[in-house]
């Protein structure tokens, strides 16, 4: 399959994808400080640079792009097949999937804990209200 955009418009199309600072990311950034949670962003010093750290608690959150980090979930709406570019795709999305369990080894390995929040769960935001404090425990340490 062809693209439907020619390739400059791809490239303008693909420049404006943030890897930080996502509408997911926000949401639960959001979400986690009305309840009273304090963080970090973008710990450059831990691997794969968790989108939020709780040092104190020694945890840290990724919030994933489902199409970008290969969300394996059968349930997913999000989740799509690569249509155009596959050669290029298939093994980007695959790196990422790689670097990603690479990154969350380094940090279990080094005592933290890993939670990963789908794009696709924040659909469900009391759902993940509520494994996200479970997961981090009370407010006030």
């Amino acid at each position: 399959m062809t693209d439907k955009l020619s390739p400059v418009a791809r490239s303008e199309n693909m420049r404006r994808i943030r890897s930080r600072d996502t509408k997911p990311e926000l949401a639960v950034r959001r979400l986690l400080h009305g309840l009273g949670y304090r963080y970090r962003i973008h710990r450059r010093d831990l691997p794969g640079k968790p989108d939020l750290v709780f040092s104190a608690r020694r945890k840290v959150i990724f919030v994933h792009g489902c199409f970008w980090h290969g969300h394996d979930d059968d349930a997913c709406p999000d989740r799509r097949a690569v249509k155009s570019n596959s050669g290029y795709w298939v093994p980007k999305i695959a790196g990422n999937i790689t670097r990603d369990e690479r990154h969350a080894k380094a940090l279990r390995d080094a005592g933290w804990e890993v939670a990963v929040v789908w794009e696709c769960q924040m659909r469900q935001p009391d759902h993940v209200r509520a494994e996200l404090v479970s997961y981090l425990g009370p407010t006030q340490l």
